[in-house]
């Protein structure tokens, strides 16, 4: 008998100082990030593998929380989170953590490591960043129902901050022959499907680069069956892409080149960086071992800045459903919101024909 799963993806969780300063808890300095998700939460629980990128550290009260910082060298900003936006992410059905992307340094090799530790105490897998070469070595693979699933994940840059010299391996950047090497490991543990997180792309490009077409080529060439895209904060196009790879496996594989950001604030006045995916693979292994990507679904989402009992708060809301309820009014929010959904429907399936293997809620 064959069975079936679904994995669910997300983007980048952008926790911007002013989204953690919305969560702290009146008169108290303990922060609460569960209502922010609550409205999208199904969506994630019902998965059988959850897997989102942590684009921010957790890396201690003494650097602070609720206050922009910035790099000196590059002005660029420099995230970090209360410890307690890891339980709320362990309570929304998160399985798998992403860490390599370009602020996972932003507190330094420290923080790094700290974070880690954070993720483990709250039962969070995580690949892409590293305490120990040892741990570097490792490779995360989880059994989900029979089908064992690997993850990797890659970053183009850490935003000029540099790793340290003699703890390269605690970053895993974007190189052609660590990835490769990497997957062939995957190979050899007998993985049925091989998952990589790539942590690249121009920002606040809504479609991808040269640079991203031929990795992704590269990476199904070598074996990967589902590429997932973060970095540029809006969403880019998915594709399913037949190939036969350099091990003789032909199969349908899937990518998206970016999944857009899960959480953020309104960047540079651009509806497109409010709006992310969960997307939805479903996945079927049959009685003779062969594992088949069946089809992809798209549920987008909006963050939303709302008031509460005069307080801001944010709030991550199914697109879709958002619009069925409250309608579409000229000049209004929602009609920002219909102008997105109207977008993404002709967006997400660019480079893909075939409606069957899409599907937008």
């Amino acid at each position: 008998m064959s069975t079936d799963i679904t994995i669910a993806a997300v983007g980048d969780f952008l926790m911007k100082y002013r989204i953690i300063g919305t969560a702290r808890v009146t008169g108290e300095k303990r922060y609460s990030f569960d209502e922010i998700f609550e409205p999208v939460a199904s969506y994630l629980r019902d998965a059988d593998l959850t897997i989102g990128n942590l684009e921010t550290t957790f890396s201690g009260t003494e650097i602070g929380y609720t206050v922009s910082r910035r790099s000196a060298k590059t002005g660029w900003p420099l995230f970090n989170c209360p410890d307690s936006f890891a339980g709320t992410l362990k309570r929304l059905g998160f399985d798998v953590l992403t860490t390599a992307n370009n602020h996972c340094m932003d507190c330094g090799i420290n923080g790094l490591k700290r974070t880690l530790r954070i993720l483990d105490s709250k039962g969070l897998a995580h690949t892409g960043t590293y305490r120990t070469h040892n741990e570097s070595q490792q490779l995360l693979i989880k059994n989900v129902k029979g089908i064992k699933i690997g993850v990797l994940s890659y970053t183009k840059t850490t935003n000029r901050i540099p790793v340290p010299s003699d703890q390269a391996w605690a970053v895993n950047l974007i190189r052609p022959g660590k990835i490769i090497a990497d997957l062939k490991r995957l190979k050899a543990k007998g993985v049925d499907l091989a998952i990589v997180c790539m942590h690249f792309g121009r920002e606040y490009s809504k479609y991808p680069n040269e640079e991203q077409k031929k990795y992704y080529r590269l990476l199904f060439k070598h074996g990967a069956d589902i590429i997932l895209g973060a970095h540029s904060h809006v969403i880019q196009p998915a594709l399913f892409y037949e190939s036969r790879d350099i091990h003789g496996v032909k199969r349908k594989r899937y990518a998206t080149y970016s999944l857009g950001n899960f959480i953020s604030t309104r960047l540079y006045r651009n509806d497109h960086t409010l709006t992310g995916l969960i997307n939805k693979i479903h996945i079927r292994k049959n009685d003779d071992g062969t594992v088949q990507i069946l089809n992809a679904e798209f549920i987008p989402t909006w963050v939303r800045s709302i008031k509460v009992g005069g307080r801001s708060a944010f709030r991550i809301l199914p697109l879709v459903k958002t619009i069925e309820k409250y309608g579409t009014r000229p000049g209004t929010e929602s009609e920002r919101m219909s102008n997105m959904y109207q977008h993404l429907r002709r967006h997400i399936p660019k480079y893909h024909h075939n409606a069957s293997d899409f599907k937008i809620l």
